[in-house]
């Protein structure tokens, strides 16, 4: 779904996280690469079935997830913990050599800042 950009979502992050702030126990660096694991969606919000499907395709990272569903960083961390404990995804840390600069992270983050 795409929105216009100076729209915001009509649903609060906290209504999405059922009001939490903070992951249950999982952490997640913005680099970590989440992957899905099989297919079984049932039971799932629908941003938590999104980030299933988003998965599917292939490894994405914590940053790419929140860009994709345009929420906070910090939401889609809550979402991504729900989903680990429930065993819907598995996350593996990005290889050393592969790791972007901060500079690009910063980077990419004003980008999607300024397109939210």
């Amino acid at each position: 779904m795409n929105r216009p950009r100076g729209e915001r979502a009509l649903v609060r992050p906290h209504v999405v996280t059922g009001g939490r702030a903070h992951p249950s126990r999982n952490v997640f660096d913005l680099v970590t690469l989440v992957i899905a694991v099989g297919d079984r969606q049932a039971g799932l919000g629908p941003e938590q079935r999104r980030i299933v499907r988003l998965c599917q395709g292939g490894a994405l990272s914590v940053v790419e997830i929140a860009g994709h569903l345009r929420l906070p960083v910090g939401v889609t961390r809550v979402l991504l913990s729900d989903l680990m404990d429930a065993g819907h995804v598995t996350t593996r840390a990005a290889p050393a050599t592969q790791q972007p600069r901060l500079q690009l992270l910063q980077e990419v983050l004003d980008g999607l800042r300024a397109r939210l």
